[in-house]
Order: structure tokens, then sequence, then C-alpha cells
């Protein structure tokens, strides 16, 4: 599975990175690199969550981040 990352720059000079295929999944760093991590780290403790919960299977063998 490929997520999307889109990251855009905020009006206060935050950067933040929003995961396409995960509404709500997103993360503010002060830098592009900060961001795309730290989305990155959340998009895998979503998916923890929901495999702990059933709510996931096998789709998730490989997975992948592209930029947006």
């Amino acid at each position: 599975m490929t997520f999307t990352v889109e990251i855009e720059r905020e009006v206060d000079g935050r950067w933040i990175a929003e995961v396409i295929e995960l509404p709500g999944v997103m993360a503010y760093g002060s830098t592009v690199e900060e961001a795309q991590a730290r989305v990155q780290a959340l998009t895998f403790r979503v998916l923890a969550e929901r495999l702990e919960h059933g709510e996931t299977g096998g789709e998730l063998s490989s997975i992948s981040f592209k930029a947006a």
C-alpha cells in the first residue's frame, strides 16, 4: 500500500504534512523533513491500532510513502 503525503507551508511558517488516504492523519513540523517524519510515524501508529482491532488486513504487507 502506498500513501500519498501532501506537504504545505502554513502562514505562520510551520509545515503541515497530511496522508491523503487516511483522513485526519496530519502532523506539523518546523521543517519539511520534520513534518514528513512526524506524519509517517503517526501513520504507523494509526495502522498499528487498526491492526490490533482487526480493522485492516493483508493490504498492509508492504507500505511506502510518496510525495504529492
